[in-house]
């Protein structure tokens, strides 16, 4: 068999990422966001202790469209790694393993993630 003739491994516009693998990826993405999210909540506590003008320039950075977006998103990923963690702790406890009850354990994840990031909103706005 010469190097042409050997097959190629499958790319990104053929192979299909499984949903529990995006999941996966996921969790550790939404992990690096709510870090970040963190230092923005420090910045606004910082913000509190230097003084009304300084607090003043974090609520006006905070309550902008853009501020709002990324308030948004840190919401999310609270939210998503919250429930996913959940979803963890009951495979520590040796529950959820089927290929099945993974995907449905995911969807659930998902929905229970924006649906507490909808309520959240709604009663803090």
């Amino acid at each position: 068999m010469t190097k042409r003739d050997r097959p190629l491994s499958p790319h990104l516009q053929i192979y299909k990422m499984p949903f529990t693998a995006v999941l996966s990826i996921s969790h550790r993405i939404t992990g690096v966001v709510m870090a970040v999210g963190t230092l923005v909540l420090a910045y606004w506590l910082i913000s509190a202790a230097y003084g009304p003008d300084a607090y003043a320039t974090a609520q006006a950075v905070l309550g902008s469209v853009p501020g709002r977006l990324l308030l948004f998103g840190w919401s999310v990923a609270l939210f998503y790694h919250l429930c996913n963690g959940i979803r963890h702790m009951f495979w520590d406890a040796g529950m959820g393993f089927e290929i099945r009850d993974a995907v449905k354990s995911g969807y659930i994840t998902v929905g229970a993630a924006l649906a507490l990031t909808i309520l959240a909103w709604a009663i803090g706005v």
